[in-house]
């Protein structure tokens, strides 16, 4: 007994003394260092432009109206503020009113590159307006910040991106390879007018481009535990969407004799079967290498644990998995957003249905997701019902060790030094679903810096944007162009 008391007693040092080295060795990697560069941008102007840019109501409607006078107004008024941009690159305007610019390099043998964003916005909840500190098209400046539907989504980067071309015109800089600038008018829709229109153009005239640059992530700012860092994940996927209708069946008749389960019962339980099973999901590939990246700068308790993978993985991903956003990281999500049954309080439905949306993870396909539903419903009762034109898949994984995915670090490190940058997957949809298929590789950040506070107000209420996330963005944005422009 002794023996074999001492036995396991080494044995468990052993295994200490692998995990404790493992997570010791589990440091940041070296990588090089950028020079910190210092730029001086106007941010009175800055604002009083980006105030101004927010009262144009350009809101895509569900209906897909548009208040043309608004869309006008705005692309005349880019006209207008920038005029050093207008005389000094070429313009198309391109399924409708979204905004393409090219920006001749001195080399037109190199490969251009895309920067991106969308001067559209959402609607603003009706009877919400008393809600905002600020009238939501205001433009208010107050508090240091420019407040206003489209301060953060998506206004911000058209504006900077603007500035910074402006800047550096002033400057007489000209880029080596071509910089294309694509403003899109439709995103919120989808930008099956704008951005695709661009793509067509695109391919029209045999262009195909290095890399693109579109709307996403972030820099956070304590977003993420443990880390003191801003930290920034630059998405080189974003996912698909799949929308499927689960209808339950059941015999009909009056509310006064119910059946023991009725179509809305049959429903109800097919829908906990979805969100208690889901797809199946982990740290693998992309985001196995951005949480390997940004665990690294935790603390020793959560380094230890993914240094040590072998050995709690279910641990990390069952905690991941607690949070909404990290839990989207993981896997295809599953969310029931739609519900409708009977169509008078005394009637039995003969049908009950449930809108179910889901956001595919890249290692996951519209068949795979299809197949996993029909799998956990599994009731005679039930039929899953695929719309046509339903599904999307989630885009190609852009390559983090390119070139364009370097020059995106180091332009950001060049204004805000020792942030931490990491591949990561965006959620959401953008644009890149059609610039994607003109470029060689993709990427969708915007650089500013954000809190749990400002993520709050995407899409809902009292939507702002500081002065100084404007300025940064500008600054970073001027860098991007100089770095990603060259041979």
């Amino acid at each position: 007994m002794k023996k074999i008391i001492i036995i396991l007693t080494v044995l468990i040092l052993l295994l200490v003394t692998l995990i404790v080295a493992r997570t010791l060795l589990h440091q940041p990697l070296s990588k090089s260092t950028a020079d910190t560069v210092n730029i001086s941008v106007d941010e009175k102007q800055l604002a009083k432009h980006m105030s101004e840019a927010v009262q144009f109501k350009t809101i895509s409607f569900q209906s897909k109206e548009l208040a043309i006078e608004e869309f006008s107004g705005f692309i005349n008024w880019v006209f207008e503020t920038y005029p050093e941009v207008q005389n000094n690159l070429e313009y198309e305007q391109l399924g409708g009113y979204s905004m393409l610019y090219k920006w001749t390099g001195k080399n037109p043998d190199l490969e251009p590159i895309l920067l991106t964003g969308h001067y559209d916005v959402v609607p603003v909840i009706p009877g919400s307006e008393g809600l905002w500190d600020h009238a939501p098209f205001s433009g208010e400046i107050a508090d240091d910040h420019v407040w206003g539907r489209g301060a953060l989504d998506d206004k911000s980067a058209v504006i900077s991106l603007l500035e910074a071309v402006t800047l550096l015109l002033k400057e007489g800089f000209q880029p080596e390879r071509s910089i294309y600038l694509s403003f899109g008018h439709d995103e919120e829709l989808g930008g099956t007018q704008g951005a695709a229109s661009v793509v067509e153009y695109a391919k029209k005239h045999g262009i195909n481009f290095l890399w693109s640059l579109d709307e996403g992530s972030f820099l956070f700012d304590k977003m993420i535990p443990g880390i003191d860092q801003i930290m920034g994940a630059i998405n080189v996927a974003e996912k698909g969407s799949l929308t499927l209708q689960i209808v339950a069946k059941a015999a009909g008749g009056h509310s006064s004799a119910p059946p023991k389960q009725t179509a809305v019962g049959i429903l109800a339980e097919a829908i906990t079967k979805l969100e208690t099973h889901p797809v199946p999901g982990g740290l693998e590939g992309l985001s196995a290498q951005m949480f390997d990246t940004i665990s690294r700068y935790m603390p020793f308790t959560f380094r230890m644990l993914f240094a040590n993978q072998w050995l709690f993985q279910g641990t990390i991903e069952t905690r991941l998995a607690d949070s909404p956003f990290m839990n989207a990281m993981l896997r295809t999500t599953t969310a029931p957003t739609m519900l409708s049954g009977s169509t008078k309080v005394n009637v039995l439905p003969i049908e009950a249905i449930a809108t179910v949306n889901f956001r595919l993870h890249p290692r996951d396909s519209v068949g795979d997701i299809i197949s996993h539903v029909k799998a956990v419903v599994d009731n005679d009762n039930i039929e899953v019902r695929v719309r046509e034109n339903a599904g999307r898949p989630a885009s190609q994984v852009s390559d983090w060790t390119s070139v364009g995915f370097d020059m995106l670090e180091k332009s950001v490190n060049e204004i805000l030094k020792d942030t931490v940058i990491a591949p990561g997957v965006m959620i959401a949809g953008s644009d890149t679903r059609h610039y994607g298929k003109v470029s060689s590789n993709s990427f969708r950040f915007n650089p500013m810096t954000v809190t749990q506070k400002d993520v709050a107000t995407f899409h809902g209420t009292n939507e702002r944007i500081s002065i100084a996330n404007l300025a940064q963005a500008t600054k970073i944005y001027s860098r991007l162009m100089i770095n990603g422009s060259a041979p």
